[in-house]
């Protein structure tokens, strides 16, 4: 799922408004004359391309535009820089199976699971820019419905993150409390996975809109500012010590799960190394301390995994007096006071903005 977002982001930054291709795009989707487009010059490309004039020059929206005038495909280079071949009729192989109807786009779908490229349909009937690259399938639609969407889940992500933020202060006031429960902990992993799918819906739509969407960045990165190092520090906090896969793997095997297992609190806290059992919810886990001491300013995570190898759990870190944190490696007398006072504001804090 992974590689087929990169390829998608790929293939829409190369679409984008801002670049040659979408421009000359643009002009052929206006002038309703239709085109057929491969870009790639791969030897499986070439080999299903017959007659046409061969002309390898640069790429120009205004060339793009009078060659797609002529009847026969267009070949472009891998990058989209130059333009190899016009008007040359494309072969795939018809055994290929296609759901499309019109004669353009079955070649289109066929030539781009044969190669593996991408291959630019443009309807002359419909005025609808197709895009296909492997099996896959992509319609662009224009930029004020993109930009529409875009603002609409900038809107969506704005309400999730609120109600993460509320997840993660109720757990970090349980935490103080020493009473955390599973539930507590997939919950909030939960709500972080959930505020970065709509993060990632978001960077496909940034893509598309291409110099139109630096607002929509903008916005997107000052919202999603240590969203997924929360969950990270979450899972870092409570996996069990028998789960031998790293909190990046388990963060990103749950990025794969579907939406539906991504609601089964159980399912989370497997994930996690613990009982998958309807009462295991109900289980109190002790947070190592990674979350809690990285909201301290100034204090390096090195430092805070040395803390946690010393003490193991959070309650033994906020019981440990001056002298036992001055001796820890990294941390003197000044940074010890400073742990003790940055914890105490913390959970005073925590206890106050808690959503009861």
């Amino acid at each position: 799922m992974a590689e087929m977002d990169d390829k998608l982001f790929e293939t829409l930054r190369m679409v984008a408004p801002g670049t040659d291709l979408y421009e000359g795009l643009e002009n052929i989707l206006r002038a309703r004359t239709g085109a057929l487009i491969v870009v790639g010059d791969s030897e499986e490309v070439l080999a299903l391309c017959d007659g046409g004039f061969k002309i390898d020059t640069e790429m120009r929206p205004t060339s793009l535009y009078e060659l797609a005038k002529m009847d026969g495909a267009i070949v472009l280079s891998r990058d989209a820089k130059r333009i190899l071949l016009a008007n040359t009729q494309l072969i795939p192989n018809p055994l290929i199976p296609s759901m499309e109807t019109g004669t353009r786009h079955r070649t289109a779908q066929r030539v781009a699971v044969q190669t593996g490229e991408l291959v630019i349909s443009i309807s002359q009937r419909r005025n609808v820019i197709t895009l296909y690259r492997g099996s896959s399938k992509y319609i662009l639609h224009d930029v004020s419905v993109i930009l529409a969407k875009a603002n609409q889940a900038l809107q969506t992500l704005e309400k999730y993150k609120s109600v993460l933020e509320e997840v993660l202060t109720n757990l970090t006031a349980v935490e103080f409390e020493d009473l955390v429960t599973a539930m507590d902990v997939a919950t909030a992993i939960q709500r972080a996975q959930m505020v970065f799918r709509i993060s990632k819906e978001i960077e496909k739509y940034i893509c598309e809109l291409g110099t139109e969407g630096r607002l929509v960045s903008m916005q997107l990165e000052e919202l999603m500012v240590d969203i997924e190092d929360e969950g990270l520090l979450v899972i870092r906090d409570y996996k069990s010590a028998e789960e031998k896969r790293t909190p990046e793997e388990i963060w990103k095997m749950l990025s794969k799960w579907s939406s539906e297992d991504l609601l089964d609190l159980n399912l989370i806290t497997r994930a996690l190394g613990h009982g998958g059992s309807m009462n295991s919810l109900e289980t109190l886990l002790t947070p190592r301390g990674f979350r809690t001491l990285s909201k301290i300013p100034r204090l390096p995570m090195p430092v805070i995994e040395n803390l946690v190898e010393t003490f193991g759990t959070l309650p033994r870190i906020l019981d440990a007096s001056i002298e036992e944190l001055d001796a820890v490696e990294g941390i003197g007398e000044v940074r010890a006071r400073a742990i003790k006072e940055g914890l105490r504001r913390f959970r005073e804090q925590a206890l106050i903005d808690q959503h009861l």
